[in-house]
């Protein structure tokens, strides 16, 4: 059976920047969680940052990508510059989903860390830009496909269809 790597967040753990979560009462998370197939983790805790802690946000040039390529970098509201700890958590990240097998993951979409389709701007205004986190950029160029949290079920379909590798045997 296939596993999937999730954003702790997204199934309850109050580990987000504000010391809340971001549930996501999906019954196809319900379903994965009773199956085992979730592998949890929030990859800002992982790598050592406390809840609360200040917001943060990708500035320069692109997204995750670009901060993985030294083009960018990942910084606070207060000004402290994060990104060597965000590029910990992408690893750490990798590193689970590697020993646990993960071929895929959903992440919180929006995170600095784990945003799939969007990140915000670094204005820290709210405004939403198209990008990839730096855990979702370094998943994705590892070979691990990421979803946000509005295509579980895309990634359900991949998993159940008949013949796939995460279809039930």
């Amino acid at each position: 059976m296939e596993r999937v790597l999730v954003s702790a967040c997204l199934l309850g753990s109050k580990v987000r920047y504000n010391g809340s979560y971001r549930l996501n009462d999906h019954p196809v998370l319900a379903r994965w969680q009773a199956e085992g197939r979730i592998v949890q983790i929030c990859p800002e805790v992982a790598a050592g940052f406390s809840t609360p802690r200040p917001p943060a946000e990708i500035r320069g040039t692109g997204d995750g990508r670009a901060v993985l390529h030294g083009q960018g970098q990942v910084v606070e509201q207060t000004g402290n510059d994060v990104t060597g700890l965000y590029l910990e958590a992408g690893q750490l990240a990798l590193d689970l989903a590697r020993e646990t097998g993960c071929r895929y993951a959903v992440l919180t979409d929006g995170s600095p860390s784990c945003g799939s389709s969007f990140i915000y701007d670094g204005s820290f205004r709210g405004n939403r830009v198209a990008g990839h986190g730096t855990t979702t950029a370094l998943l994705e160029a590892n070979g691990i496909r990421v979803f946000s949290e509005d295509g579980i079920d895309e990634l359900d379909d991949l998993l159940t269809r008949p013949g796939s590798a995460g279809a039930a045997a």
